[in-house]
């Protein structure tokens, strides 16, 4: 069978830049990034991602469109490292002036000092993790910051910024379904233009995954997180807020362009200890070490593994994402890129998920329903396909 698929997902254009900063003053229960508490290495892995930056600078062709600083705690840099890193860009790609630069920050990090400090870089987006304005769940989540600093940091960044992303977390045992609604209409009252939302999940090796063996913590509930997301979807829709991803909620123009050029397959590059690179037919993945990555960096060595992607491995990415966004799957793009064994096949797996109304077929795509949407891993899952060749 004829692989259609060689350059799946390497559009032409633009690509997007992530840098993983890997600091945070404090660990959160819930988190299983790569991060340090320790900020002894700060400046010496800000020179190793300015140098990572300039080994790869002509590993992607194109304009950069998005450049995302996440973490860890990116709003942990300083004013010089900040300009450091964006100098280094600058100096060795081409940065379309339209450009999308998004900086991750937490609440406790946003004092007006800091956010005049935001404004005099080229950053023009942010994304700020309240994940809950309750006192009860930050403090069950180890989170650095408290419920009047959640409300304060966002009324302050508003006065500055227009396009403010503001992440929470549903599903948190002993949130009640009221609790939720009252989190949910805080942040539409604050008039914030995109919610993130996720589910809590228990990740091997955290410290929540311990105080949930020890009893010290309830389990998380997948049917009181399934409530939380229907009520997620009514209250957003009311709002006027689109979801244009499981996970993600805008108005109109404040979409998530760094986001949503990963759904769409676009290529990019991952500066820093874990982060992760896609050039459209591969996918590569740095050292997840901070002293490692320092080190090796130094030696003009990238320290990164790298995995070929078979058809199927394309195919699979593009129901899974697919699937979670609103624009669905393409059955002319499958067979165009795939061939038809591939379109058959997926109509095939999704004869079941059609009669029960977690799919729907709109002319030529494949869409998630409303009934189907919490269920959507599980239903790209059962149309992944191993060795169809």
């Amino acid at each position: 069978m004829e692989n259609n698929s060689e350059n799946f997902g390497n559009k032409n254009g633009g690509f997007g830049i992530y840098i993983h900063i890997p600091f945070c003053k404090q660990a959160c229960h819930y988190c299983d990034f790569h991060f340090s508490t320790s900020l002894k290495k700060k400046g010496e892995l800000v020179n190793a991602l300015c140098k990572e930056l300039v080994l790869r600078k002509d590993e992607l062709i194109g304009e950069v469109e998005t450049i995302y600083f996440g973490g860890g705690t990116p709003s942990l840099l300083s004013s010089e490292e900040m300009q450091q890193i964006f100098q280094t860009i600058y100096e060795n790609y081409k940065v379309s002036e339209n450009s999308e630069i998004t900086l991750e920050a937490n609440p406790d990090d946003i004092s007006k000092e800091q956010i005049h400090k935001f404004t005099n870089s080229r950053i023009n987006r942010l994304s700020i993790g309240i994940q809950s304005f309750f006192e009860e769940d930050l403090k069950l989540m180890n989170r650095a910051h408290d419920a009047t600093e959640a409300l304060e940091c966002i009324k302050e960044a508003k006065r500055y910024f227009e396009n403010i992303s503001i992440d929470l977390i549903y599903g948190i045992p002993g949130m009640s379904d009221k609790r939720w609604k009252e989190n949910l209409e805080i942040a539409l009252k604050l008039n914030v233009p995109h919610l993130s939302c996720y589910a809590l999940t228990v990740e091997p090796k955290t410290a929540l995954k311990k105080f949930i063996e020890k009893g010290i913590v309830p389990p998380v509930d997948e049917e009181s997180a399934k409530q939380h997301y229907e009520i997620l979807l009514t209250k957003t829709e009311e709002a006027g807020l689109e979801n244009y991803e499981f996970s993600n909620f805008g108005k109109p123009g404040f979409h998530s362009r760094n986001n949503t050029a990963y759904w769409e397959g676009k290529s990019y590059l991952g500066i820093g200890p874990s982060a992760h690179s896609y050039d459209g037919k591969s996918r590569s993945w740095n050292v997840a070490n901070n002293t490692k990555y320092i080190k090796s960096i130094e030696e003009e060595i990238l320290p990164s593994e790298t995995e070929m992607l078979s058809k199927e491995d394309k195919y699979n990415e593009y129901v899974m994402t697919g699937l979670r966004t609103k624009k669905g799957i393409s059955l002319e793009k499958v067979e165009s890129e795939f061939g038809k064994d591939y379109s058959e096949y997926l109509l095939k797996q999704a004869e079941i998920h059609l009669q029960n109304e977690l799919l729907t077929q709109e002319n030529q795509t494949l869409k998630i329903s409303k009934k189907g949407k919490f269920l959507s891993d599980g239903i790209a899952a059962d149309l992944f396909l191993v060795n169809l060749d």
